[in-house]
């Protein structure tokens, strides 16, 4: 939304009004017990301090050095941002739209190539997160697995090579658990510099495991878990434990625990083929999970007690390379309320709004269910809470029908109508303090009560169209002054009565001066579009409040200026209500006439501008080069690893005679794998029966002698199979005559085994084969002898999830810098029929402006009945498997700082295609996502060429 100049030059006044924060109910509760903290002013934003905290909780919610706090915490993945520098962007953005904590998983397949190997540098730096995240004033949950089943990760985190040793995962296995010490021990040792008891950082809770439960009577599960605590508190772990159980400690020690959830819906993934979205996406899965469906969601929780919240996701980012679990797609946009991109969507309004209100309303931390409340009109639910401490009442209603509903709210202090959108909620409250005034009733939404200098500032806001009525509790008639045409009011019998029909003109502003109070107070009312563009913030000095842009990022106040630092994304006014003493502002360094106005604000004289235009280049260029030398007869695989062994430690059976064809037995756990095998004689042979398991869209090739056999592909999922994470099928494929003859042959077989199940971490699934299970000769037993070959060593930089075993990857086609001078010329759309794979590499050059933050995209696009894949590298980093036809996805982002935004790039696709129709790709073109003036920092994420 742009604020037009009207908005703004129409507030210009005379005098400017104060600030302290203030909450609604009571003091600081020092060193009272647990059972008698009484509601209060929250805590300050966390910090590294250096100073010690104490953490505790009660029924209520947690306890933070005494104070009571509400938990609003979104979680993100920064394994799924493969560029450090913007976890800074996305913590920011989250702590903007009101989050106080950031849920943070730490995948041990991410960090672990190999047994007792763990890498925490360049994209795997926990220590940068865990610091930024400090430095971002945000809380963090951290999750360090072993197991992380909410994840959709390979194996649910587990790394690949624990497919292939003895230990059972999720049970109390010695073998296991030595494993588990070591990948604990290594996380352990970052995060206890960062703990927030001892002041180092801001890890508040730590979770041990993620995703299945562990009953009382289930005694080994229990001594697992057992083992998990002991290791967090031996490895100085201090701040409350939790397993997914929703209480802290190992189990229940008759202390109440407050309500937790830590995966409060923010969305939903999107399996392959799109069996949740229809087909669409993540597009449709955000409009299924709109502001309306997540203000139901989150109120609804609200009122059943929950004061500990994780959203997930808050943002889901991208499963790059063979990252993600066998359910879902690269794109793990989620529907979240930041997207892909990093842009903030219009869902986020109703998480900002409710994150604001927990955060400067203390009340609603703790509240008791009060007695029934009924709707006149039936349609509308409503649960009614009550603060014990401070008399605040507060109603959460919810419209489940499919239209609007307007009804009274009998036996309450609200006498007008309340509208409630259709599928929506509204939290109402009474009998709150704001600041030194009391409200009677409102029908919006509070978003933030605060003190700004030397006067009170409440916010109120809902849907556009609604009408807004705040009724304050006033002895004395207050003199009040519309600052904006859209207000109303009026004063009868100790009431102040204000209606505001929210959406025109943007904000909408009223200041009360004296009566019951000698502090001013300034009432803003906004709809969802205008609150996205209002953002309190807290210095040292005191809150602040400012108004107009896309975002604000931080405020540094220096003598009498504060600082602003934040993103345009149109051409805005700029308002800022400051500390006393503050009489000047820049926006981005550069200084902002304002002047001030009758609301106590400095109001920008003018207009900020906009986003410059970010122009893409066109992809041209293209050279290609067909490879899989590996089909060929005369191929030579001497160095190739031999296939013989009998046994396994799959939960696979191994076929009786064997030999063991897991590709997991042979070292080789993600990507593409080689098969080679050496028989004698085909004649009288029929047929080839290839069984083979895979994880969700998995294929194979068969060549024999080089003469391509067939291709099978697992079936798209749907509703039912989506969840599903392996795969097992037999593929037989005729023999021509013409191959029926006196040896030596050789039959090649590529596999593209995707990834492995992650189950519920305690039934083996991860252990499930991958690859070649067994081969049945029609015509004849075969002796064969094997080889197989898939990835090779791990990229030092990209690590073990990057890379697979096609040719063109180990031989550094994917990397800059690789001469592809003798290849030969190509252009798209391309109309190849050939089994097989084939490379294309080009490069392109950006010169978007150091000023902006442009967030880019490439899409590809064809003809859906055309059969290929397309893995995708930029720079040498795998971001991304396309399948023209299945989908849904067909814009990959390319992350800034692996994306070169100021200078050339290196875009390599390998395209897997089955021979049975034309293979493209067709269309491929760099698409612009968004643009934002402003942004943070980007540094270029190492990709080492060839």
């Amino acid at each position: 939304m742009e604020l037009s100049r009207r908005t703004f030059t129409a507030l210009a006044g005379t005098a400017a009004l104060g600030l302290a924060l203030a909450g609604s109910g009571g003091a600081a509760t020092g060193t009272h017990g647990p059972r008698s903290v009484p509601t209060g002013p929250p805590p300050p934003p966390p910090r590294a301090d250096g100073r010690r905290h104490r953490i505790g909780h009660d029924a209520y919610s947690l306890l933070v050095d005494g104070r009571r706090l509400v938990l609003w915490s979104g979680e993100m993945h920064p394994f799924r941002l493969p560029s450090p520098s913007l976890w800074r962007d996305v913590l920011q953005k989250l702590r903007a739209h009101g989050h106080n904590a950031v849920g943070v998983p730490v995948p041990w397949n991410h960090h672990s190539p190999a047994p007792g190997v763990h890498d925490f540098t360049g994209v795997r730096d926990l220590d940068l997160f865990l610091r930024m995240a400090a430095e971002e004033r945000l809380y963090v949950v951290l999750r360090p697995g072993p197991f992380l089943g909410s994840a959709d990760i390979d194996a649910g985190g587990l790394p690949g090579w624990l497919t292939a040793v003895g230990a059972t995962a999720g049970t109390a296995d010695p073998e296991y658990l030595r494993h588990v010490d070591e990948w604990l021990s290594a996380v352990n040792r970052i995060a206890v510099r960062h703990l927030y008891t001892a002041g180092g950082g801001t890890v508040l809770l730590y979770q041990v495991e993620d995703g299945f439960e562990v009953p009382d009577g289930d005694p080994a599960g229990r001594a697992y878990l057992t083992h998990l605590y002991a290791k967090a508190r031996a490895d100085r772990i201090d701040v409350p434990l939790f397993h997914t159980d929703a209480h802290f400690g190992e189990r229940p020690d008759g202390r109440p625990s407050p309500g937790m959830l830590f995966a409060a819906a923010g969305g939903a993934a999107d399996p392959w083929g799109g069996a949740v979205s229809g087909g669409k996406g993540y597009a449709e899965v955000r409009s299924a999970h709109d502001a309306a469906e997540q203000r139901s969601g989150h109120l609804a929780r609200l009122a059943d007690g929950i004061t500990v919240h994780n959203v997930r996701m808050a943002f889901g980012g991208t499963s790059w390379g063979w990252l993600p679990g066998p359910g879902v797609y690269t794109s793990y946009d989620f529907g979240a309320t930041v997207d892909e991109g990093r842009r903030p969507t219009r869902e986020i309004a109703a998480a900002q709004q409710l994150g604001h209100l927990l955060r400067s309303v203390p009340d609603l931390a703790r509240l008791d269910p009060a007695e029934e409340v009924r709707a006149e009109d039936g349609r509308l639910k409503v649960r009614h809470l009550a603060n014990p401490d401070t008399g605040a009442q507060v109603y959460v209603l919810r419209n489940d029908s499919a239209e609007p509903v307007d009804s009274l709210l009998p036996d309450t202090a609200v006498d007008v109508p309340v509208t409630v959108g259709a599928h929506d909620a509204k939290l109402l409250v009474t009998g709150l303090s704001l600041g030194r005034r009391r409200l009677a009733f409102t029908t919006a939404q509070p978003m933030l009560s605060t003190t700004v200098g030397r006067q009170d500032i409440a916010l109120f806001a809902g849907r556009s169209g609604e009408t807004a009525h705040v009724a304050l509790e006033c002895d004395s008639e207050p003199l009040t002054y519309r600052l904006d045409d859209e207000p109303g009011w009026s004063y009868d019998r100790g009431r102040l009565n204000v209606v505001v029909p929210l959406g025109p003109g943007g904000l909408s502003r009223v200041l009360l001066v004296g009566g019951d109070s000698e502090t001013p107070m300034v009432l803003l009312f906004a709809d969802d579009a205008t609150a996205l563009r209002l953002w309190p913030y807290e210095t040292p000095s005191g809150s602040m409040l400012v108004y107009g842009p896309a975002l604000l990022r931080s405020v540094t106040l220096r003598g009498a200026t504060a600082h602003l630092v934040g993103d345009l994304v149109g051409e805005t006014g700029l308002e800022v209500w400051v500390p006393r003493g503050i009489t000047a502002v820049t926006w981005n360094g550069r200084p902002v006439r304002t002047q001030v106005s009758r609301a106590g604000s400095l109001v920008m004289e003018g207009l900020l501008p906009g986003v410059p235009e970010v122009r893409l280049p066109a992809l041209d260029g293209w050279r290609r080069r067909a490879e899989n030398p590996e089909s060929g007869s005369g191929f030579d695989d001497s160095d190739w690893t031999a296939a013989d062994r009998t046994s396994s430690h799959s939960t696979t059976p191994v076929p009786d005679g064997g030999p063991v064809l897991f590709a997991d037995d042979y070292g080789f756990h993600h990507g593409d794998v080689w098969y080679r095998g050496r028989f004698e004689d085909t004649r009288g042979l029929k047929t080839v029966s290839l069984s083979y398991s895979t994880g969700t869209q998995g294929l194979l090739m068969a060549w024999l002698d080089g003469r391509p056999l067939g291709t099978h592909r697992m079936p798209v999922p749907d509703g039912d199979t989506a969840g599903r994470g392996t795969w097992t099928a037999t593929a037989s494929f005729a023999v021509p005559k013409k191959l029926r003859g006196k040896g030596p042959h050789v039959l090649s077989v590529l596999v593209r085994p995707m990834q492995h199940d992650g189950g519920d971490g305690t039934g083996g699934a991860y252990k499930a084969a991958r690859g070649l299970v067994s081969v049945r000769f029609e015509g004849g037993s075969r002796e064969v002898e094997w080889r197989i070959r898939g990835a090779g060593s791990p990229d030092r930089v990209r690590g073990p999830l990057n890379n697979g075993g096609l040719h063109g990857e180990r031989e550094g086609w994917h990397l800059p810098g690789f001469d592809d001078g003798e290849w030969r010329s190509a252009g798209f759309p391309r109309e190849g029929r050939r089994q097989g794979v084939t490379w294309y590499r080009t490069e392109f050059r950006l010169d978007v402006d150091p000023d902006v933050d442009a967030s880019v995209g490439l899409t590809l696009e064809d003809d859906p009945e055309r059969a290929y894949r397309v893995q995708i590298f930029l720079n040498g980093w795998n971001l991304g498997q396309y399948i023209n036809d299945v989908g849904p996805q067909h814009t990959f982002v390319l992350p800034n700082g692996i994306l070169r935004t100021r200078g050339p790039n290196t875009l390599a696709l390998a395209v897997l295609s089955d021979g049975t129709t034309p293979a493209g790709p067709g269309e491929v073109r760099l698409t612009l996502l968004g643009a934002a003036q402003g942004g943070v920092a980007v540094e270029a994420v190492d990709s080492p060429g060839r």
